[in-house]
């Protein structure tokens, strides 16, 4: 895929922006070829109704899919997998719930009028290493760790109690191997997992196959993060780790796992997928190309022959911007599509909203009880947050997407922003904008670094 870099013509020691290739797989690709405006970057304030922050030195860094602890456990009191997962289409969640000091995994159902939970207890309090994923049918995918083999199971009530169908277990030997859920499928009747070993990654098919666990590909390298590129659940984006490098690659699961590039921006940075939306093919990507030993946050677009944007609005020294949730059903509008983030700090954790179009990224308090990193856009751009809380066990929280106001033309004359978001942006810019135009590889300032 040709490449081109974008050269501002009026630079004033702003740095350019680092060029990317993103490689389209063929199954993707389309006649359309998706343009992208450039923002201008800005230089990033402190967000106006965030804590002061004075002092704090660290990294803004992005972090991806963690892996699961494997059979060994967790530290003590610790939840064995807290975090709230959502199917692709919004219609379930599942989570493990807390009882006194007993775990339990719960389903909630998302898709009526009002939001309402199903506890699906088992026999005995989960482990530390319990991970759960619901199915688009309403059962929950449990996967237990047990002495060096993980076992997989459906849940679903059964009047008062918890039915449980077992799928069958995948080995793990050696001690090394830490296995975890991939996020849900986008068709929801799959799932499925990695199992990450010292120098390859196992890829499974959990739940949905004819025979129990089937074990799908082996991945030269270590394999963290996984995005799902398409509507029908054939391409997944992983991040791999080779010679102490981390590249995003696409596996086609119905080619037998065949796997091919998609990310890299230089070759000597670590580039990986952090959230993906079929429609429009809106990327968020991490990548510490702009800044070597800096991870930062940019997005690019699947099948533009434009370079990887890296906004100083999605800079933050010392906080750590995850994105969760992109606005589906932009079809072709990636500028357009408002992108969830969650946003950690010396003070805590709250909620960040931002458009590729817009120069600001929003922060927002978040609800109380929020299960952090978790919520879905609608198409109609609202953010529902799930939380759960001693008077509210189950809720969703609906977050309506700010609406950037136009440029003001002077300082003295700016818009406030929307009562209750605090809008983080650069101060007036003192030159012209920046005029941009592509230029042939060859002759961009940072074209030794792009790799076909």
């Amino acid at each position: 895929m040709p490449a081109c870099a974008i050269e501002p013509t009026a630079a004033d020691g702003e740095a350019p922006e680092a060029p990317g290739a993103l490689q389209t797989p063929e199954v993707l690709q389309t006649p359309e070829v998706f343009a992208i405006r450039e923002v201008a970057a800005l230089e990033t304030p402190e967000a106006l109704n965030a804590p002061e922050v004075s002092g704090v030195s660290g990294v803004s860094g992005v972090s991806g899919v963690s892996e699961a602890p494997g059979c060994s456990g967790a530290e003590p009191g610790t939840p064995p997998h807290a975090d709230c997962v959502i199917t692709a289409d919004g219609a379930y969640a599942a989570r493990l719930a807390r009882a006194g000091d007993c775990w339990f995994p719960e389903r909630w159902t998302l898709d009526g009028p009002e939001p309402y939970a199903v506890p699906l207890p088992g026999n005995q309090p989960e482990e530390p290493g319990t991970e759960v994923q619901p199915m688009a049918d309403g059962r929950v995918l449990i996967r237990r760790p047990i002495d060096g083999r993980h076992a997989f199971s459906l849940l679903y009530p059964t009047g008062p109690g918890t039915g449980e169908l077992p799928l069958g277990a995948v080995e793990c030997p050696d001690e090394g191997t830490r296995l975890r859920l991939l996020p849900p499928a986008p068709c929801g009747g799959r799932a499925y997992a990695l199992a990450v070993g010292r120098s390859t990654t196992a890829l499974w098919l959990v739940a949905g196959g004819a025979f129990g666990p089937e074990h799908l590909a082996e991945i030269p390298g270590r394999c963290s993060g996984g995005v799902w590129l398409d509507r029908t659940g054939r391409m997944l984006a992983l991040d791999r780790e080779v010679g102490g490098r981390t590249k995003a690659i696409v596996v086609d699961l119905e080619r037998g796992g065949e796997m091919s590039e998609l990310l890299q921006i230089s070759a000597d940075s670590d580039d990986r997928l952090l959230l993906a939306d079929p429609d429009s093919g809106l990327l968020l990507i991490g990548s510490d190309a702009p800044s070597p030993g800096d991870t930062r946050l940019g997005w690019g677009v699947l099948g533009s022959t434009l370079p990887v944007r890296f906004p100083e609005s999605l800079h933050l020294p010392g906080h750590t911007l995850t994105p969760f949730a992109i606005q589906p059903g932009q079809m072709l509008l990636p500028e357009g599509c408002a992108v969830g983030l969650r946003i950690d700090g010396p003070f805590g954790t709250w909620v960040g909203v931002w458009r590729p179009a817009d120069r600001r990224l929003y922060q927002l308090a978040a609800p109380e009880g929020w299960l952090a990193g978790s919520g879905l856009w609608t198409a109609a751009g609202v953010l529902r947050l799930p939380y759960a809380t001693a008077a509210e066990p189950c809720g969703v929280a609906p977050v309506p997407a700010p609406i950037a106001a136009p440029p003001s033309p002077a300082p003295s004359e700016g818009m406030s922003p929307p009562e209750g978001l605090s809008a983080v942006e650069g101060s007036a810019p003192t030159r012209p904008p920046l005029a941009l135009r592509p230029i042939p590889l060859q002759q961009a300032p940072l074209g030794s670094l792009v790799t076909k």
